[in-house]
């Protein structure tokens, strides 16, 4: 077992060098000159970037969400493939994903609102089958899209099929998401909802002052 003597000589406290090598002394330095080594005998240039990393003094920047409005009714042809409004191409970025929605609809979101819902349900879903159901049907049927030259882009056909879209779609700003419906699915649930629209209002938003 080695025996610590306490009566050894210690070297200066932060300096890592021999005997024989010169130590940094600070009131003999000129206002030029800089240690080889910090307090804590580390070069400066090895210091961690993440070691002076001050979450106040250095925020991070979140790119505002999107704020999808209005409707539309593009023509989507044989293909599948319908034009965008320019202001939705330009809420959603340049990437972008369809996915299953509810009322049998096709959600089209931001990747990083995409990425954000998923995330939301992974955290729930290993304990919850609901979450996992919609997890499995919410992710198995997206796919990532992007605007072609025109503008325009591709429903699959398996959305297609969900969403029963045809010829005649309506495209509907939600906030941050934007839905593409089969018009006379639209127009029937709008007619029917339309109806409730103030009392829902009321129970929806009720701290809202208008």
């Amino acid at each position: 077992m080695v025996q610590y003597d306490e009566n050894a000589a210690m070297p200066p406290f932060g300096n890592s060098q021999n005997a024989d090598s010169p130590t940094f002394d600070p009131r003999n330095a000129n206002a030029s000159a800089a240690p080889t080594v910090n307090q804590f005998g580390v070069p400066p240039q090895a210091t961690p970037p993440y070691a002076s990393f001050n979450p106040g003094a250095n925020p991070s920047v979140q790119a505002s969400m999107p704020l999808l409005l209005g409707t539309y009714t593009p023509k989507m042809d044989v293909k599948g493939r319908m034009a965008l409004p320019a202001k939705f191409r330009s809420e959603l970025g340049p990437g972008m994903v369809m996915a299953r929605g509810q009322e049998r609809c096709v959600y089209l979101l931001p990747q990083n609102e995409f990425r954000r819902i998923a995330a939301r349900i992974q955290r729930t879903s290993m304990g919850n089958k609901a979450a996992r159901d919609y997890l499995r049907v919410f992710l198995s049927g997206a796919v990532d899209q992007e605007p072609d030259k025109q503008g325009r882009v591709l429903v699959p056909q398996n959305l297609r099929d969900y969403a029963n879209l045809g010829s005649s779609v309506t495209v509907i700003g939600v906030g941050t998401r934007a839905e593409i419906w089969n018009s006379e699915a639209w127009q029937a649930y709008l007619t029917e909802k339309e109806e409730g629209y103030a009392d829902i209002a009321d129970d929806v938003l009720p701290a809202m002052e208008w």
